[in-house]
């Protein structure tokens, strides 16, 4: 089983954790995962493209020229493709990109993800976070303290507004709830912070 210290927000070590082997010990499913993060990024798509096609550009209701006797090649309209303002041939129009994956997939790429970032060293469990203001500073300097100077993805055990809000104006950091994590949050950000109570909360739903 992974063991990890468990820091403040000083960045000094406080406890020793160890994390279970079912959810932060398992072997990464790389094809899994690359199917999770697809799905994420289909999923998010808007899917609002629209363009007309020749039956739906206003005019172009008659025959420009007669079919012979003009020197020029046969047209019928003159909102056919070929014609400036004419309309677009296999025109995009509004779809729904998503797809879903099913339970035990979704399930098994989630530990790949924890595992992976366990295996590389990037999970920092913090003893507890608890703002009494909102201040961004607070939480700048706590990531500073625990050395995630980069991307920072910081789950808690629950919605915490002054951690929320002070953390959202730092570029690169985004915060999560237990029941909000994803793939590819995860494997987007270079360092997986995790209150300790949080940790439980992770064991219990994935294990």
């Amino acid at each position: 089983m992974p063991k990890v210290q468990v820091l403040d927000v000083t960045g000094q070590a406080v406890d020793e954790i160890t994390l279970s082997d079912a959810v932060f010990g398992v072997e990464p499913n790389r094809v899994l995962l690359h199917e999770m993060v697809v799905n994420y990024l289909a999923n998010q798509r808007q899917g609002t493209q629209s363009a007309l096609t020749r039956s739906e550009v206003a005019g172009g209701g008659r025959k420009p020229w007669r079919q012979k006797g003009t020197g020029h090649a046969r047209q019928g309209s003159i909102r056919a493709p070929q014609w400036r303002h004419g309309g677009v041939v296999f025109a995009p129009k509004p779809r729904d990109y998503g797809f879903s994956v099913n339970k035990k997939e979704r399930r098994l790429a989630m530990k790949s993800a924890f595992s992976a970032k366990a295996m590389d060293e990037n999970v920092i469990i913090l003893d507890k976070l608890a703002l009494a203001a909102y201040r961004t500073k607070d939480i700048a300097s706590m990531l500073a303290a625990v050395g995630a100077c980069k991307k920072a993805l910081l789950v808690l055990p629950e919605v915490d507004e002054k951690v929320v809000f002070s953390a959202r104006n730092i570029p690169g950091v985004k915060t999560a709830q237990v029941n909000t994590l994803n793939v590819y949050d995860i494997l987007n950000y270079d360092s997986l912070i995790i209150v300790k109570d949080a940790v439980s909360k992770i064991e219990e739903v994935y294990a």
